[in-house]
């Protein structure tokens, strides 16, 4: 069994369409399970016209306040980092949920122990199947902060079924921010996806910095190769690195990834072979 985690440091570059195509071509032969774990905005269900359902909602704790104990004395919103707590001494505190991430500093600060926890509904979790191969996705509720927490909870499903699968290919959201980290958290192997251009060029080495520090081995795919790729094999150079695979700019992929069909190429063909050589 092996966890790969597809990932890139620019919105836009084809993770989700390699992620969702590596998933469908290696579950010809293999048991694969899909994971979109762009919270934010989870897509690879339309990608390849998987129908998601509902399998569990996922909740974040809150504080609460038991009035008749509370002394007014405004310590809970001095320590709320995040502003979820207007609170002015000699005054009954004022709870903003949406702004609250649960870190408890208020639950901890009160002296008269007027606080407990309970909890709002953050997000969803869906399950699916399509083209031979199982599908998870987490989407977070809108206006909510805390994508991670969500992520978080798909990866204690994940680790509950991973001894039912040859591949596991987890799709990360685009960046390095906590979401994406808690979703390499448990890959074995990372590709970043990226793109000939300067963005490319810069957002990916800012992942494959994350990889190095997060002690991943790695790979880069370079997608929508057309001449030109010496910006990227310049870049991989400080890293004594080679671009892994090439995908081609196509139009051939785009009609496809458009049509919500699985794309067929021989770029991602050669790269789900080399990948079960590994």
């Amino acid at each position: 069994m092996k966890i790969i985690g597809i990932t890139g440091g620019k919105g836009g570059t084809g993770k989700s369409t390699v992620a969702t195509a590596l998933a469908v071509e290696l579950g010809k032969t293999n048991n694969v399970l899909l994971v979109d774990m762009d919270v934010d905005c989870p897509n690879d269900h339309l990608i390849i016209n998987i129908e998601r359902e509902e399998l569990r909602t996922v909740y974040q704790r809150i504080p609460k306040w038991d009035y008749d104990k509370c002394s007014k004395c405004g310590f809970c919103g001095e320590v709320c980092k995040t502003n979820a707590i207007v609170s002015i001494k000699n005054k009954e505190p004022i709870s903003i949920p949406a702004q609250c991430y649960g870190c408890g500093s208020c639950v901890i600060i009160c002296p008269e122990k007027a606080i407990s926890w309970d909890k709002k509904e953050i997000g969803k979790i869906y399950s699916g199947n399509n083209h031979n191969i199982d599908f998870l996705s987490g989407e977070l509720k809108i206006n909510e902060p805390v994508s991670e927490f969500i992520v978080n909870e798909v990866n204690e499903i994940v680790e509950s079924k991973k001894e039912n699968y040859d591949y596991i290919i987890i799709d990360t959201a685009a960046g390095t921010h906590c979401d994406v980290i808690a979703a390499l958290e448990i890959c074995d192997f990372i590709y970043t996806v990226t793109e000939p251009t300067s963005l490319g060029e810069h957002d990916a080495e800012l992942i494959i910095q994350l990889a190095i520090k997060m002690n991943k081995p790695y790979d880069v795919i370079l997608n929508r190769f057309e001449n030109n790729d010496s910006i990227i094999v310049n870049m991989l150079k400080k890293f004594n690195k080679t671009i892994a695979f090439k995908i081609p700019y196509k139009k051939s992929i785009i009609k496809l990834y458009s049509l919500g069909i699985p794309v067929d190429d021989e770029s991602i063909k050669y790269v789900a072979k080399e990948i079960q050589i590994k």
